[in-house]
């Protein structure tokens, strides 16, 4: 799957999705993560527990059905940002949300956390 198929199936979940696709000319497989890591966060931040599971579900499907560039990005954009997004949830919500990400990716992020600096 390529960023275009990526957009399509993102588009289908989260609705306002396109609206922050449209603010960025240059669509790439990197604004298309950045874009949806943003909806995620904003799920996040107001509570939105059902489609921020879904839309976790999502990300992990485009990263194994995914090109490779959609992979890099995925790793490079999302994997990277989840400390950050989930700085101020509480422990519980934390583990909730990472409980919802699969396997993979979660370990992915663990290589990424552990290896940083070395």
């Amino acid at each position: 799957m390529n960023y275009l198929q990526a957009v399509q199936e993102i588009k289908e979940l989260v609705p306002d999705f396109e609206t922050g696709l449209k603010e960025d000319k240059n669509q790439n497989p990197y604004v298309v993560i950045r874009t949806f890591t943003e909806c995620i966060k904003n799920m996040i931040r107001q509570n939105d527990s059902n489609l921020l599971f879904k839309s976790l579900q999502k990300m992990d499907s485009l990263y194994s059905g995914g090109d490779a560039t959609l992979k890099n990005a995925i790793e490079n954009i999302f994997i990277y940002s989840l400390d950050n997004v989930t700085a101020f949830c509480s422990k519980e919500y934390r583990n909730m949300i990472f409980s919802h990400i699969s396997a993979n990716l979660r370990n992915i992020y663990s290589r990424q956390i552990y290896s940083h600096g070395i």
